[in-house]
């Protein structure tokens, strides 16, 4: 089974490719809920000491004014990134006024829908657009799911690399199209085989009774106390039936094609220019107001809730889709990851180490085309991890066969030792293989993942989740703010926060396009022909 892994491991050892790994890219974006003093969500605006949500480059909002979205330039190595992280989250805190950033994934208490305040951007086309795109999903979707917050992790191995590496391989065609081959096969390998993560890192096996509005909780779900609702053997429910999930997928028609980029723009594009008469039920402009950018079955790109995405930086004001399409695949993203509520960070060092891990082992090992039926088992195996990955008789499918989750995360880890090996030969360092050892701890005894050891504290102290995910904020709160920042770099930030309030006061005051023309260049892809 890992018999191409190990091939192209020694490739790279015989070709003394190791220099040309050295350098890939890390970025990091952790989102984080703004809670008041008594732990309800907040409702004030995205404080303008921060800076505008639409230009700046680090601070922003997810989908909701009080979903903080922190985001981390790419990095040279995994731990600047974090290093970065926990600067940002830093200037952040000091800067709030007796608020606290929920350090959970599964949010706080809520008072219904009306709780829940979409974020603004202003007053300019980009920023009513974000605003009107986020109206849409709350009529699709509802706005509680929107407010579950995750870590996304980027990764870009480095351009030198492929060269070598695609004449090693024998490959005589363009270079652009092999790397974005090897892109789409670690896209394909994070789908297959990142129920792993979900079982390693996930952190949120509870959830605040609130969370459901009132619904009957979904079979499997047990009273945890008064106030909580969780899964005995739960590991990540943001990643299951209630949290971030394509849950209409099949009612809408949304099939999104991994084997090819070329398959993977074109689903997209199918979905986003395909009406849904459930949608037009809803109505785009309503009375003058819209309530959603289009009525087809995905409103823009991003509304397909994917656990990976193969991504390029975006020009202007230019489509993802139509970016992949003219310049590849620059990095890929990874957002099945939940906030680690036992750092202040979200993400430790050594689960980052683990993740470059995961990403080479993905990239190198065999990869072949997906099928419908394996999409489903994909996807099955998700839910399933999520749901009961710490059960000892939870099996998965696996390459059509059944197997126990336990044993085939043993296995995988232990494939992943050479690949581990072969990082710290790049990075003269030891940490890939004690990262390792770490996981491979978790997959023998499930007591040690996240998940359980947030349900035993909450036992052990008998405390709701509600109480244990705001004892913890409370506690990374008192870090950041005794964490000193050097005053350079507080100055770099505070000077960001500046800029980027002047560029949104430039791009509102340069407008010249009504939104309605705005809105049908953008869909079309024609607004980089016109003038905004």
């Amino acid at each position: 089974m890992y018999h191409l892994l190990e091939q192209r491991l020694r490739e790279i050892d015989t070709h003394q490719l190791h220099p040309y790994l050295r350098n890939a890219r890390t970025g990091l974006e952790k989102e984080s809920l703004r809670v008041n003093a008594e732990g309800r969500l907040s409702q004030t605006a995205h404080p303008p000491v921060l800076g505008a949500a639409l230009t700046h480059p680090w601070i922003t909002t997810d989908y909701a004014e009080s979903l903080l979205e922190l985001i981390t330039p790419p990095q040279e190595r995994a731990a600047q990134s974090l290093d970065f992280l926990l600067n940002v989250e830093t200037f952040v805190y000091q800067q709030l006024d007796q608020e606290l950033l929920w350090t959970t994934s599964m949010p706080c208490v809520l008072a219904g829908e009306d709780d829940i305040r979409i974020a603004e951007y202003g007053s300019s086309n980009a920023g009513r657009m974000k605003h009107i795109y986020r109206e849409g999903l709350a009529w699709r979707y509802g706005k509680a799911m929107q407010v579950i917050a995750g870590i996304h992790f980027n990764y870009s191995i480095d351009d030198t690399f492929w060269q070598p590496w695609q004449q090693v391989q024998g490959d005589t065609g363009e270079l652009r199209t092999f790397r974005d081959a090897q892109y789409m096969g670690l896209v394909r390998n994070l789908q297959r085989y990142g129920w792993l993560i979900i079982y390693l890192f996930g952190t949120s096996p509870a959830i605040c009774k609130s969370f459901l509005g009132g619904r009957t909780p979904p079979e499997g779900m047990e009273a945890f106390n008064a106030y909580t609702l969780y899964e005995p053997f739960g590991t990540s429910l943001r990643m299951g039936n209630i949290g971030y999930t394509n849950s209409k997928e099949n009612k809408t028609g949304v099939k999104v094609c991994y084997n090819t980029l070329e398959s993977y723009v074109s689903s997209l594009r199918h979905a986003i220019a395909t009406p849904c008469a459930e949608y037009a039920e809803i109505g785009v402009k309503v009375d003058g107001e819209y309530r959603q950018l289009n009525a087809n079955i995905l409103q823009i790109e991003n509304e397909y809730y994917s656990t990976v995405r193969p991504k390029q930086p975006l020009q202007g004001f230019e489509k993802p889709s139509d970016a992949l399409e003219k310049r590849g695949i620059a990095y890929v993203e990874l957002r099945s990851i939940d906030v680690n509520a036992f750092h202040p960070a979200g993400l430790t060092h050594q689960q980052l180490f683990f993740l470059e891990v995961f990403m080479h082992f993905c990239l190198l090992q065999d990869s072949p085309l997906v099928s419908a039926e394996e999409f489903a088992a994909i996807n099955q195996n998700q839910m399933l991890t999520a749901h009961r990955g710490r059960d000892p008789e939870v099996r998965l499918s696996c390459l059509g066969k059944s197997v126990l989750l336990r044993e085939q995360a043993r296995e995988l880890l232990q494939a992943m030792r050479p690949v581990a090996e072969m990082l710290n030969a790049v990075h003269s360092e030891e940490c890939y293989t004690d990262c390792l050892d770490n996981q491979i701890q978790l997959a023998y005894n499930p007591d040690l993942t996240p998940s359980a050891r947030m349900l035993a504290e909450m036992q052990a102290k008998q405390e709701s989740f509600f109480a244990f995910a705001r004892r913890k904020s409370e506690e990374h709160r008192d870090y950041f703010l005794q964490r000193p920042l050097d005053p350079a770099l507080e100055a770099v930030f505070q000077q960001q926060a500046v800029d980027s309030l002047s560029r949104q006061q430039a791009i509102e005051a340069s407008e010249k396009m009504d939104f309605d023309s705005f809105l049908n260049a953008y869909l079309s892809g024609t607004l980089d022909d016109k003038k905004n």
